[in-house]
């Protein structure tokens, strides 16, 4: 696998400097939020010029590495016609940004079914993923005119709350630049009991061709409620997912979260020694 972290997660004063420091630490890739990442200058859809891209991208060869996912977090579940117009020119600019930059995917979440992007029971409703599918359409179709793939992840308080609805929005796309970040654990739900090998053997058969990255965090519970855990000193089994990426998926890009500049090299280390016990 080639590992990495999500670059909001690591310290640096300058877009340079950051790329610097998550190279020393001999990981591979990031994730690239801009407006969280980068400091020094703007980067809303007026400043994501091809101009700024590829600098990203002569900063990230320098540093032998690999964005492997811009990220564009919003709420394509909206149900306000003036937010989701906004929303999805956000998307396209990143899209843009993307065919430039070389990178990975554009990756997102999928939404909620109201302004605030916040949980409902409603969230989980047959309409709710009929709309969140009719509003991504446009999104990938712009992306399948630039070479781009974007990237849906599963979170069980959204939309696409497990992995039967993410086969479901696939199919219903039907798109070569539609795909998935798998992140175990954002599938496993409060109050509920994980059965974490049989919830990601699920994951792998429904979605194994489909997923283009991954993120790995750790995890404990804590009355009732999944919480993050610094990596290897949760519950998560390591080992499953290990595997299956030895076996099925050889250099895909692997994404560290919860992490911060103190702990990522133990994190790295642990994460790494799992892999190599697989």
């Amino acid at each position: 696998m080639q590992l990495g972290i999500r670059a909001h997660d690591c310290a640096g004063d300058t877009f340079e400097e950051l790329i610097g420091n998550i190279k020393a630490q001999g990981l591979k890739c990031i994730q690239l939020a801009p407006g969280k990442a980068i400091k020094e200058f703007v980067t809303d859809n007026c400043a994501m010029t091809p101009g700024m891209a590829l600098y990203v991208k002569r900063v990230m060869a320098k540093a032998d590495m690999d964005v492997a996912v811009l990220g564009c977090y919003l709420n394509l579940g909206t149900p306000d016609p003036e937010q989701l117009a906004e929303t999805q020119a956000i998307y396209k600019s990143h899209i843009r940004f993307a065919s430039l930059l070389g990178c990975g995917v554009v990756g997102t979440e999928t939404g909620a079914v109201n302004t605030t992007y916040s949980y409902e029971e409603a969230n989980g409703s047959d309409e709710a993923l009929e709309v969140f599918i009719d509003h991504l359409r446009p999104v990938v179709e712009y992306a399948e005119k630039l070479g781009v793939v974007i990237a849906l992840e599963c979170v069980w308080r959204h939309i696409v709350c497990d992995v039967k609805r993410m086969r479901k929005v696939l199919d219903a796309i039907d798109s070569p630049n539609l795909q998935v970040i798998y992140d175990p654990i954002n599938t496993f739900r409060d109050g509920e009991s994980v059965d974490q090998e049989a919830m990601m053997n699920e994951a792998f058969e429904l979605l194994g061709d489909d997923i283009a990255a991954i993120h790995i965090k750790d995890f404990v519970i804590e009355d009732g409620k999944i919480v993050p855990a610094e990596m290897g000193k949760g519950i998560f089994c390591f080992d499953i997912l290990m595997k299956w990426l030895k076996a099925r998926k050889p250099l895909i890009h692997v994404l560290m979260e919860e992490t911060t500049p103190e702990n990522s090299e133990a994190a790295r280390d642990f994460v790494l020694e799992q892999y190599a016990k697989a």
